[in-house]
């Protein structure tokens, strides 16, 4: 069988630990039999992170947004124990932080759905798609740990070194902490207009939440935006679609969550966004069978696992054990990429191979052969399989999809 043609280079991303090892499975195994790979390597494991002061991050996000489209692996942020287990010599920020403030990116992450797991919340029907505005608030906090007695002030002073802005935040009477988060217009104008976009693409109902009545002015800044927007430029395309936006509060939108069928994107401010995320991923069966897509407002696309690096099973691995792990989530971050290339570069090939080999992948769960965090929750429920057995039960499936 010839392999099929790229016209374009994907940016590839390398990452960490077990992730790391089953992205070189998943080339080696699923992609280069069928695709002649054409990538834009960078190695963003932990240890060229230090090597290059972090550079090689910056390098990255820079080439998709020369070339259009990455493909990420998971990758290590690290706190104290990981800068002493890896010899670092500065903590270096998270890579999926970097690239979003670059690429000036809003994540969109959905749970891949298959017929025999069913989610935890018995009214979902349907996969519900998290927005998440990737960029300021405490990700990029300034924050301070208060040692003594004494006043914290918010204080803004303007280009030409004039104070406008000076209130007390709180007299500390004993140590505590401090912490000074901010927004800018601008990137909650990109959050959403990606949003109303992305919802006219999909065709499903948009929320947005937050708590303006507690943030009076810093969560109202975004529903003012959303609103302005809404009413200026995307109503009419909405109603043409039969597509509906709402604003609510954040507590009220995880209850009506509770209760709607699905097929809803929900777009939430930055750690609204993380912890929600996360929460449809598991109610949906597992974290690994969420896609992540950060999309930037001039249609650059970088596609992951929403998962991380799988720390546990790799020391596993490292052990000689064999390990049961889940790659679906990062095969679908390689064709969700294969496929917005083939778009861009008219490759209709590449496009089908991208649709085979999410089939073959569903297909193999839906046969009753899956990895351990599925198992429990199958429907009748399975005997998981090792890492290996489940790529080679999907390359089985996807060769009789390809001939």
């Amino acid at each position: 069988m010839a392999k099929i043609q790229m016209k374009t280079p994907l940016v590839e991303l390398d990452g960490d630990e077990m992730t790391r090892v089953i992205w070189k499975q998943i080339k080696e195994k699923l992609l280069a039999p069928y695709v002649d790979l054409k990538t834009e390597y960078y190695d963003l494991g932990l240890e060229m992170r230090e090597k290059t002061k972090d550079q090689v991050t910056v390098d990255a996000a820079n080439a998709i947004a020369a070339y259009g489209v990455g493909v990420k692996c998971a990758t290590i942020t690290p706190n104290a124990q990981r800068v002493e287990e890896y010899h670092l010599s500065h903590m270096w920020k998270s890579p999926n932080g970097t690239l979003r403030a670059i690429l000036d990116g809003t994540v969109f992450r959905t749970p891949i759905v298959v017929n025999n797991i069913h989610p935890v919340v018995r009214t979902w029907k349907a996969p519900i798609t998290i927005a998440r505005h990737a960029y300021g608030d405490i990700y990029k906090a300034t924050e301070y740990r208060v040692p003594e007695e004494g006043r914290a002030e918010l204080v803004f002073t303007d280009r030409r070194g004039r104070e406008t802005f000076r209130e007390t935040v709180y007299d500390f009477e004993c140590p505590g902490v401090l912490q000074g988060s901010y927004n800018k217009d601008s990137s909650i104008y990109s959050f959403a207009h990606a949003c109303f976009r992305y919802a006219l693409n999909l065709k499903q109902d948009l929320w947005f939440s937050a708590k303006d009545t507690i943030s009076k002015q810093y969560d109202h800044r975004f529903k003012d935006i959303f609103e302005e927007l809404y009413k200026e430029t995307y109503h009419p395309q909405f109603e043409a679609a039969g597509i509906q936006y709402k604003y609510m509060l954040i507590d009220s939108a995880v209850a009506a969550l509770m209760k709607c069928p699905g097929n809803i994107l929900w777009a939430c401010k930055n750690y609204d966004g993380d912890v929600m995320s996360d929460m449809v991923s598991s109610a949906f069966g597992s974290l690994a069978m969420m896609t992540s897509v950060l999309v930037s407002p001039d249609g650059k696309y970088e596609y992951e696992a929403a998962h991380g690096t799988v720390q546990d099973q790799y020391y596993q691995y490292l052990r000689g054990e064999k390990t049961s792990t889940n790659p679906i989530a990062t095969i679908f971050a390689w064709t969700g990429a294969l496929r917005r290339r083939g778009e861009l570069d008219g490759l209709n090939d590449l496009c089908a191979f991208a649709d085979k080999l999410e089939r073959a992948c569903l297909q193999t769960v839906e046969d009753g052969v899956m990895t351990g965090d599925l198992a429990p929750l199958c429907d009748p429920p399975a005997e998981a399989v090792d890492t290996d057995t489940f790529m080679h039960a999907i390359r089985a499936r996807l060769d009789v999809l390809m001939r």
